[in-house]
């Protein structure tokens, strides 16, 4: 499989430091997994660019919790237009065109 949970649990390190954002990374996959469903593999690398870029603004002089905050803002404003946008999915089409784009195949979409 290639699903973001998977592999994640697939990774094992020695060094301690790489063993914690290991699991960070696969509490992200895992969380992913439980809230939505789907999504497992992007959330991982969303995750890994945020600590990358996070700590890289830490080490130029950012205030750790200043990036907190325009974090927590971002997910806010990314939110809020995910909403807007967002459709409601009513009838039994609609649910098996959704479903079979999740899954990638329309057969299974249809059952």
């Amino acid at each position: 499989t290639n699903d973001g949970v998977s592999i994640a649990k697939e990774i094992e390190l020695e060094d301690p430091y790489e063993k914690i954002g290991a699991e960070l990374v696969k509490e992200v996959a895992k969380k992913t997994d439980d809230v939505a469903g789907d999504g497992t593999t992007t959330a991982p690398v969303l995750a890994q660019a945020l600590v990358r870029e996070g700590l890289r603004n830490v080490a130029a002089g950012a205030n750790p919790l200043g990036l907190k905050r325009g974090i927590e803002k971002a997910v806010d404003k990314i939110t809020e237009t995910l909403l807007k946008s967002a459709k409601e999915v009513e009838t039994k089409e609609q649910i098996a065109a959704t479903a079979g784009i999740s899954a990638g195949d329309q057969t299974i979409g249809d059952l």
